[in-house]
């Protein structure tokens, strides 16, 4: 482990410790010793105490053998995936040959002859509605939400396709 650990801020502690749960969690599911686990990541059993506490001090590389060992690797891959707020500050600095994005109005809707209005990216990025929030589902409200709702408290687009089908196939009643 570092001998310097770089500070947290309290809710980055908190879902650090909760991600060592749930890799303890995984651990626990599979039925393998914390000993065994360690052995195949390559640490001292200590280290994997550590990093199922949350151990900030512990590197991203001893998170990721464990993850390997669990067969759970491929979750690092949903990690940062969607950047909304990235995205926007890209979209507002869109520049082509060193000026702003200006796009007019005519040549988005398309209509020959009419007055145009200047339409810059940051406008676009003012304009744009809000992006929805997420719902967190707790254990307990899961249950009210439907069972589309996944163990992480989020959906995959497949689950909302399936819903939607369901919805469409659905017969509707007549008042």
């Amino acid at each position: 482990m570092a001998k310097t650990i770089a500070p947290l801020l309290p809710p980055t502690t908190e879902l650090l410790q909760r991600f060592g749960e749930r890799l303890r969690l995984a651990r626990l599911r599979r039925r393998l010793a914390a000993k065994q686990v360690a052995e195949r990541a390559g640490m001292a059993p200590m280290t994997l105490r550590s990093l199922e506490r949350g151990g900030a001090g512990v590197t991203m590389g001893a998170y990721l053998a464990v993850m390997q060992v669990l067969g759970i690797e491929k979750d690092l891959d949903l990690l940062g995936a969607a950047d909304p707020l990235g995205r926007e500050l890209q979209d507002a600095r869109l520049t082509t040959q060193g000026k702003p994005f200006v796009r007019t109005a005519s040549s988005i809707s398309g209509a020959p002859g009419r007055r145009t209005r200047t339409i810059t990216a940051a406008d676009e990025v003012r304009d744009r509605p809000a992006p929805a929030k997420t719902i967190k589902a707790g254990p307990q409200s899961r249950k009210s939400i439907g069972p589309w709702v996944e163990k992480g408290g989020f959906t995959s687009a497949q689950t909302l396709v399936d819903l939607i089908d369901a919805k469409e196939t659905t017969p509707k009643k007549r008042p």
